[in-house]
This record gives C-alpha cells, sequence and structure tokens, in this order.
C-alpha cells in the first residue's frame, strides 16, 4: 500500500512538473514595436500626400526628440551583436533586450578572441586577465598557462555555464567573468 502511494505521489509530481513548462511557454511575448515608431510607420496609411507628409514631418520630428532624451534607443544588428559580445560570461535573464536569439536572430555568442592588455595575479595565486574590451576573467583552476601582456586570448563557453581559456593556443583553463 505504501509502494503504491510513493508511485501515485510521483507520477503527480511529475506531472504537474512537466505541465509547468507548457504552460510558460504558451504565455504571450511582447513584441508590439514602441508606439512612437508604431505612429511613423502609421503614417503609410494615409493617402492624401500632404497630409501623410505632414504625418511623416509631426512623428518623425518626435521620434527624434525620444531618441535625444534616451527615451527610445535605436540599435542595429551590428550594435546588438556588440553589446552581447560585450556581456558574454554574464549570466542575465532571458530578455529580448538584445535580440533575444528568437527565430529570426539564431546568432549566439559562445566565443569571443581577444588580446590580453593586463594581468595580475589573484590573493589565490590564479591568474586575473584583462582583455582588450576592458572585460576581466579570472582563471579557476588549471596550470598556469604563462601569459604575457599582447598574447592573444581565446574564451569558450563549456559544460554548465563554466568557460575555458586558451592563451596564446596552449591547453585551456578554466575562468570566469569578474564585474
Amino acid at each position: 500500500m505504501k509502494f503504491a502511494i510513493a508511485t501515485l505521489t510521483l507520477a503527480a509530481t511529475a506531472a504537474l512538473a512537466g505541465a509547468v513548462p507548457a504552460n510558460a511557454k504558451d504565455k504571450p511575448e511582447i513584441t508590439a514595436p514602441p508606439a512612437i515608431y508604431q505612429a511613423v510607420v502609421d503614417c503609410r496609411t494615409i493617402g492624401d500626400a500632404a497630409q501623410r507628409l505632414a504625418c511623416f514631418d509631426r512623428t518623425v520630428g518626435e521620434m527624434a526628440t525620444a531618441t535625444t532624451q534616451k527615451d527610445l534607443v535605436i540599435l542595429d544588428r551590428e550594435s546588438m551583436r556588440e553589446t552581447r559580445k560585450g556581456l558574454f560570461g554574464f549570466t542575465l535573464p532571458k530578455l529580448k533586450l538584445f535580440g533575444g536569439n528568437d527565430e529570426g536572430d539564431k546568432e549566439e555568442i559562445t566565443q569571443i578572441d581577444s588580446t590580453i592588455t593586463g594581468l595580475r595575479t589573484a590573493a589565490d595565486g590564479f591568474m586575473i586577465y584583462t582583455i582588450a574590451d576592458g572585460a576581466k576573467w579570472k582563471q579557476t583552476e588549471g596550470r598556469t598557462p604563462f601569459p604575457k601582456i599582447g598574447q592573444p586570448i581565446r574564451i569558450k563557453k563549456a559544460a554548465l555555464g563554466s568557460y575555458m581559456a586558451n592563451v596564446n593556443n596552449r591547453p585551456a583553463v578554466r575562468v570566469m567573468r569578474l564585474p
């Protein structure tokens, strides 16, 4: 009898655990463009040329003001890629802030290639590398690869959210991104 109750409880727990992700997946995504942008797009539907031009002049002026006041930020794909590259190594929530890796943007940064611009030894004896973009990476295990400023460094995503760094094509060492 105890075995049957335990089996039933386990089955119910598994069913509920499987249902939660399905419900989370069905949440509607917020994909509507900003109202100020939509106002410019809506001007295209005006039939009269003079009214359409007046609409464009008004809404583009509002968009320019919003951009100047930093209420609206416009990024192209390359700017988003560079921003994602700069955030490589940090754990961020899944937001569609920088493209979000949705269906239209499958690009994910899995490695960066850079140059060592600074070195120092941490209190625990492991190296802290500063790379060309200013990011700091601390070695967390492995032998010191005897780095020198100016040498190339490749940092790759590894298993379970970890990162590995190859300095000057030497064997990889485990590293973590420092804030």
